[in-house]
């Protein structure tokens, strides 16, 4: 997350001002791809994960992906090449934000570029432009006060990254771009104003005279890290909870008034003020945040909770990078395990964080084919008919299901990778391609028509040196999809230098099929 700071930094450092962009906001049919049955959702990095009643939306790099039943086929949305970087779900209407990066000379800036609603679960989408300043948008009512504001009208580093609702209010959070609520269902939006840096609460009634700015810009604003906006939690229509890069701010009144949370305004703190993800357990009245370090020297990466509404925090996990939290269910409902997204896996408590359990292997209960990665990004679990726990897991290498039957991370395993059709005996193809062996390994999928066949896998180099031998002589069905696997290391398990491989598959005694992967790291 440093990255991210250094990035925007220097964003803003050259840019601020320096583009036009609209500062009206009007509604526009979105011109999209939709692709029918599809057999996965559409990228294998996956941000979110949400249910709409027996529906599962899964938001990607690549767009969205929606399955009725339960996985076994995907619709998939695409809005044109952007990624996805908030979904939120409102009864049947399905909201989303969208980005792309912009690679500069010193690293890659995400850029924002809209919102998009439907109401009728996909079938047809409003596009709504990324809300931004005008650039005379230079003060801000609050109470008896008239704020000093920063216009900031430009996209670059304004992407949405969290959406929540309160009755007849879409609220948005956007890290440069501010925290914004709209009554129009998008037509117009207004700025919320949280408190400084400097000041732990604020009430319409206190004469203030801070700025409403996320940075200094070039006219020497306050550099106010509670004014970059990341995570969103409404638990009903007054209480509102946002994650900034200085903490947990709480309001009871519908956005008005604001309490600050953070690593240094508390005896029991939160562990960091980067709060990249908040959600609430209602059964016990717990707020769980993903709270990483920002600046502070004391501050470090963990999972924070608090059961009497933020004034005392426990923290767990430390050292662990946080994306997502989510909770098991018990049959009447009511939250019961702990689960949560990391870099290195998914942890689950079943006594509210006393004990982690890391996930195991996860493999397809079916196919065996393995999802290959530890970093993790989203998750969300729901009961099923029979009051089973559906687990869903997000990571940058594809999406699991687990339906678990037989107790903790036991039962069914389904795993979804996306991947271009291979055709039988002819082809085979990896992914991802490029890819770097110090954090996954690539999937090499192929297929080949009639009975079990005897399959061998070897790695090249480019002067065709052997490099590693995957599998000899392994017993492989015909006439379906095979994946294995190279984890970039060569035969004394040395990670290979960058540079170009082939690969060789033999199958049988007489059918070979090639290919082509690339080490970056």
């Amino acid at each position: 997350m440093k990255k991210y700071f250094i990035t925007i930094s220097l964003m803003f450092a050259v840019s601020l001002l320096a583009q036009k962009l609209p500062n009206k906001f009007t509604l526009d049919k979105l011109n999209m791809a939709k692709i029918l049955a599809d057999p996965t959702p559409s990228g294998n990095a996956v941000e979110y994960i949400d249910f709409m009643g027996n529906d599962i939306w899964v938001a990607t790099t690549l767009g969205l992906g929606k399955s009725t039943d339960g996985g076994e086929s995907w619709t998939n949305y695409k809005f044109g090449e952007e990624g996805i970087s908030a979904l939120a779900i409102n009864n049947d209407t399905i909201w989303c934000a969208t980005w792309h990066p912009l690679e500069n000379s010193d690293d890659v800036v995400p850029v924002g570029s809209g919102l998009h609603y439907s109401a009728d679960k996909g079938e047809t989408w409003i596009d709504i432009p990324q809300p931004v300043d005008a650039e005379d948008d230079s003060s801000i009512v609050y109470g008896i006060n008239t704020l000093r504001a920063l216009p900031i009208p430009v996209e670059e580093g304004n992407f949405t990254r969290s959406i929540a609702f309160t009755k007849n209010t879409i609220w948005i959070a956007s890290f440069y771009g501010g925290f914004r609520k709209s009554t129009d269902v998008g037509k117009t939006w207004q700025k919320v104003v949280v408190p400084p840096d400097y000041l732990d609460s604020i009430k319409p009634t206190d004469v203030l005279d801070f700025t409403v700015s996320p940075s200094s810009g070039a006219l020497g604003f306050e550099d106010n890290l509670n004014h970059r906006f990341f995570s969103l939690k409404t638990l009903n229509d007054s209480t509102i909870l946002v994650g900034t890069a200085n903490g947990i701010n709480l309001s009871n009144d519908n956005g008005i008034s604001w309490k600050k949370f953070n690593h240094t305004n508390q005896e029991n703190s939160i562990s960091g003020n980067f709060v990249l993800k908040i959600d609430y357990d209602f059964s016990r009245n717990t707020i769980w945040a993903a709270t990483w370090k920002a600046e502070g020297t004391t501050e470090y990466y963990g999972l924070s909770s608090s059961s009497d509404f933020g004034e005392n925090w426990n923290t767990y996990l430390s050292g662990e990078n946080i994306h997502d939290i989510d909770f098991t269910f018990q049959t009447n409902g009511a939250e019961s395990d702990v689960i949560v997204a990391t870099d290195n896996g998914v942890f689950r408590s079943n006594d509210f964080g006393k004990t982690w359990i890391n996930i195991p292997q996860i493999q397809d209960s079916e196919t065996n084919v393995l999802l290959n990665t530890n970093k993790f990004r989203a998750l969300n679990c729901v009961l099923d008919i029979s009051q089973n726990n559906n687990i869903w897991l997000g990571s940058e290498a594809g999406t699991a299901k687990l339906t678990e039957t037989d107790g903790i991370w036991m039962g069914t395993w389904k795993v979804f990778l996306s991947s271009p059709k291979v055709n039988s005996g002819s082809e085979a193809i990896a992914f991802p391609n490029p890819f770097k062996p110090d954090e996954e390994q690539i999937n090499i999928k192929y297929n080949f028509d009639g009975e079990n066949q005897e399959v061998t896998i070897r790695i090249f180099d480019f002067g065709m040196n052997l490099v590693k031998t995957i599998i000899q002589n392994a017993n492989r069905p015909g006439s379906k999809d095979n994946i294995d696997y190279w984890n970039g290391r060569d035969e004394n398990n040395e990670i290979v230098p960058n540079g170009v491989y082939f690969f060789r598959i033999d199958i049988g005694k007489s059918k070979q099929t090639y290919g082509k992967i690339m080490v970056l790291m």
